[in-house]
């Protein structure tokens, strides 16, 4: 059975990036199991918001629901393919989700989107 994971986007900049490293070691040193989880932090809370616009939200619920196709999440999600496979190329490099390639009878291959997670949690301060 698949482990669940789930990502955490932050926006606590450098301060929080190192108080969460200093609380897994305590929990490391008490002998503890660290639940399988991704940590995406931004400097700053806009920062954050400029990299997950309602539409790039939108995207990650879809690619959540079930791995797709760009063509199809577009269509889902009624955009423009091109922009769908900018915004998950950036998704991407954020490490919120990850793609691969298919072979597509006929057509050549298709690249999949996956969801990186089960549950996706925004913490931010304003």
């Amino acid at each position: 059975m698949k482990k669940k994971v789930s990502v955490r986007i932050a926006a606590d900049g450098v301060t929080g990036f190192f108080e969460r490293a200093r609380e897994h070691a305590r929990k490391l040193d008490r002998g503890l199991e660290l639940p399988p989880e991704i940590t995406v932090s931004f400097e700053s809370t806009a920062d954050m918001m400029r990299v997950l616009s309602a539409q790039r939200v939108r995207l990650l619920r879809a690619a959540r629901q079930k791995p797709s196709p760009v063509s199809d999440l577009a269509a889902r999600l009624r955009r423009d393919a091109r922009a769908v496979s900018r915004d998950v190329e950036l998704l991407e490099q954020f490490g919120l989700v990850r793609t691969r390639y298919e072979k597509n009878p006929g057509h050549g291959k298709r690249r999949i989107v996956e969801s990186r997670a089960d549950r996706y949690q925004l913490v931010a301060a304003i």
